[in-house]
């Protein structure tokens, strides 16, 4: 089906009114997806590997050109406490914020939610010399 075709067929915030119940084969890891399980009537990632495709524009409208992967980059908390995973397309660079599902890996969340801990913008070794350089004595002991 053409774009042109989707835009006939779905109006503006269809999505909201209407279950997904397509299932999808991730185009990373090779998984089946089902909306099962999602805690949600709507699939839009990989529960495995957390990834997903770049599709849409706005949210359900399926009028994206660019069909490129969307990689986890970073997982972060909503108000009222609800996780998101934000994407960033590999192809175009556009970001999305997603919700978690209830399915969704754990260890993959939080390997991503860790990740500007134990990858620092800067090497470690050299703590001691940046605090020197901010003004400080250079020493991490407290007094």
């Amino acid at each position: 089906m053409n774009r042109e075709n989707k835009c006939k067929t779905f109006e503006k915030g269809y999505y909201k009114t209407h279950a997904c119940r397509d299932a999808f084969t991730c185009k990373v890891c090779g998984r089946l997806c089902t909306p099962e399980n999602a805690g949600s009537q709507h699939r839009n990632h990989c529960p495995n590997c957390l990834s997903s495709l770049h599709v849409d524009v706005e949210p359900g409208d399926r009028a994206s050109d660019c069909g490129g992967i969307m990689e986890p980059v970073a997982v972060w908390v909503r108000r009222g406490g609800e996780r998101a995973v934000i994407h960033r397309c590999r192809r175009c660079g556009a970001l999305r914020s997603n919700r978690a599902a209830a399915d969704d890996n754990p260890m993959k969340l939080m390997s991503i939610a860790m990740r500007p801990l134990c990858q620092p913008p800067f090497p470690l070794e050299r703590i001691r010399e940046m605090t020197a350089l901010m003004g400080g004595d250079g020493s991490m002991e407290q007094e």
